[in-house]
């Protein structure tokens, strides 16, 4: 009998899908972290990702054009920050209905370009289509550049890692933070440049809930936080910090070792709020899954 999708939840769906795919050279990483990575030369690695923002999902029918293509763009910048990389080139697919005004799709390109022209991204071109439904959905397919063998992956960590984030969590659909955040690659960066590098990183796009479980998981280890320890938003409870979502704050994790020698200036942007355990049983109230009725 045929599942639907809603009984499974995105985890379940995405473990069914991948299982299917396999991969080859010189691809280096595949489907399962921020980013697949492929081989490029001595020097550098190739980032690739995609990612889609839709209305009524990511944002509403009001909600300004430029804000909506500052968020289909910096998400996927904030997926390159989490592999330590650096974003090149992006490919736009925007899906809108015949309806819409031609004024909302050049506010959309916009917010878009703003923010590839801050990140030194070259917009090299993409699609338009017209939907059978009204609504909006985008598309941003981006690479980047990471140094060779160098990218932070999300299987890294090891029982004893610090976990830390990089922000306050929770409320970010309330306060307008889901559309107007900046990706951490600065500070992404900044530990690559300047170390020590951390040991495990992934983005927080589905929560603290969603997130942490899944970075544990490829590490093969568990967790323990302390939600006194949580930075929150105003207004935020412990709860909301960890399963509001859309966040997109980094998630890291570093050896305690490395972790007491980063540079002052960048150990204050790190909130530690937990480490990584050997036992993996661990369990965390959940946060966003797509797919869920």
């Amino acid at each position: 009998m045929p599942i639907p999708l809603s009984q499974l939840g995105e985890n379940a769906v995405l473990a069914r899908l991948l299982h299917q795919l396999t991969v080859q050279s010189p691809m280096l990483i595949g489907p399962g972290d921020d980013c697949a990575v492929v081989a490029r030369d001595n020097e550098w690695d190739t980032l690739l990702k995609t990612d889609v923002v839709v209305e009524s999902v990511h944002f509403t029918a009001d909600t300004a054009p430029e804000r909506i293509g500052h968020k289909a763009l910096a998400r996927a910048i904030s997926d390159i920050a989490a592999m330590g990389g650096i974003p090149e080139y992006a490919l736009i697919t925007l899906l809108i209905h015949p309806s819409r005004y031609v004024e909302t799709a050049e506010g959309i390109y916009k917010g878009i370009n703003r923010l590839a022209t801050r990140y030194g991204i070259s917009v090299a071109g993409g699609e338009t289509s017209a939907l059978p439904h009204d609504g909006i959905v985008i598309n941003v397919a981006l690479t980047g550049r990471v140094e060779h063998s160098r990218a932070i992956l999300r299987s890294g960590g090891t029982p004893g890692d610090i976990i830390c984030v990089s922000g306050p969590l929770g409320g970010s659909f309330p306060s307008g933070h889901h559309l107007d955040f900046e990706p951490r690659l600065i500070l992404a960066r900044q530990l690559m440049e300047q170390g020590p590098r951390p040991s495990a990183m992934m983005d927080l796009s589905d929560g603290l809930g969603a997130d942490l479980p899944r970075l544990a998981k490829a590490s093969n280890c568990g967790f323990i936080i302390h939600p006194e320890k949580l930075p929150l938003n105003n207004g935020c409870s412990p709860q909301q910090g960890i399963s509001d979502g859309e966040d997109y704050e980094l998630l890291l994790t570093f050896h305690p070792q490395d972790f007491v020698n980063i540079p002052q200036d960048l150990q204050s942007t790190l909130y530690p709020i937990g480490h990584l355990t050997q036992d993996t049983t661990t369990e965390l109230s959940t946060g966003w899954q797509h797919f869920r009725a």
